[in-house]
């Protein structure tokens, strides 16, 4: 088996009276996403670049915003959803890197916290994940501080067997305990 990489984008308009989600984290704003689910564009981008990286139907056909029972879901169960694929196809995530794109908040302060966040659910090292935050210089929707977008890509490698990539049983991530 050889690696496989996958790609992932999303994009959430911003409305009031909604939390603001990202990657699992409430961040403090006067907007959220707008979403059938929570709308976490980072969890929804993640989940897509790891569907394609093992070629399973994309985020939409898995969890349709037309099936009442995703209604506000929490994204981290569409992430467990694509990693239990991820598994089962024989892989594990080697790396994650991800852009979120926002006017407004400021992300920087929230980077840490964010990449900490995705290795719990990942069960990975904080290391493997890259997490950058970029604005879009006032132009478009998102520039005009109208929406978030994220850009998420992955890289997966064979899968150690039972473990992942701290040491630790899948279990861990909230797994089946399977590879």
């Amino acid at each position: 088996m050889s690696p496989r990489i996958g790609i992932g984008y999303d994009l959430h308009r911003l409305v009031p009276d909604r939390p603001l989600t990202l990657a699992g984290v409430q961040i403090p704003h006067d907007r959220g996403l707008l979403g059938h689910s929570d709308g976490d564009v980072v969890l929804h981008a993640l989940c897509d670049a790891l569907l394609g990286a093992v070629a399973q139907p994309d985020i939409g056909e898995l969890f349709p915003d037309t099936d009442p029972a995703w209604k506000d879901a929490d994204s981290r169960r569409f992430v467990r959803e694509a990693l239990a694929r991820v598994r089962a196809a024989g892989y594990q995530i080697a790396n994650v890197d991800l852009i979120i794109h926002a006017e407004r908040p400021k992300l920087a302060p929230h980077k840490p916290q964010l990449r900490q966040a995705l290795a719990d659910l990942l069960a990975l090292p904080p290391d493997r994940i890259g997490v950058k935050a970029k604005t879009n210089e006032s132009l478009d929707a998102v520039g005009r501080g109208e929406a978030l977008a994220c850009w998420a890509a992955v890289l997966l490698e064979p899968a150690l067997r039972n473990r992942d990539l701290r040491g630790a049983p899948f279990q861990a991530a909230g797994g089946s305990g399977r590879p």
